[in-house]
């Protein structure tokens, strides 16, 4: 299951999604971006991945397409953020990890 809420503001949409995008789900995604976006102005188009739950191959090729299209992602848990840096070839973020003198860089900051 996936639950899709459109959160259009005036400078872009977020298409915030929750629950599992794989398969099926990546198609009604599509069709609720195309929907949203037909007959507007250019507008920047964001994916709040905050609560998606599980991603399969056809959920991150989409993501990987609407990067490739222009589209920014919102990831907050450790698997998200790897697979959204995976398709953006960004550098991985950190997620708490110990460096090599044992402490989090993240409790550094």
């Amino acid at each position: 299951m996936l639950r899709i809420t459109v959160h259009d503001n005036l400078e872009s949409l977020t298409f915030q999604l929750e629950g599992r995008l794989v398969g099926p789900w990546v198609g009604e995604v599509e069709a609720c971006r195309q929907c949203t976006l037909a007959g507007r102005r250019r507008l920047a188009v964001r994916f709040d991945l905050a609560g998606v739950t599980f991603i399969d191959a056809a959920g991150k090729a989409y993501l990987a397409d609407m990067h490739r299209q222009g589209a920014q992602f919102v990831a907050i848990d450790c698997l998200t953020k790897a697979i959204v840096a995976e398709i953006t070839k960004a550098p991985m973020p950190d997620c708490g990890r110990p460096n090599r003198k044992g402490e989090s860089q993240t409790e550094r900051n």
